[in-house]
């Protein structure tokens, strides 16, 4: 898992669709879903962290650039 694609596509599979309008916005939705995934024990730890990741990363790449606008 190395995208926010990819992020998407694990969400997607237990028919969690995230739009909000702002990318952001969507970022967050789609942490705190994982989150409810795994505090329900449908993913694994390793999964998890690795998506976790991919959207802290994204999240970070964000702020920046609505930072720099």
């Amino acid at each position: 898992m190395k995208t926010l694609y990819d992020v998407q596509q694990l969400l997607k599979r237990f028919d969690i669709y995230v739009y909000v309008g702002k990318r952001l916005w969507d970022i967050e939705v789609m942490a705190l879903e994982l989150d409810h995934l795994h505090d329900a024990h449908v993913i694994d730890n390793k999964t998890f962290a690795h998506a976790k990741l991919v959207l802290t990363h994204e999240h970070r790449l964000e702020e920046a650039r609505e930072n720099t606008k």
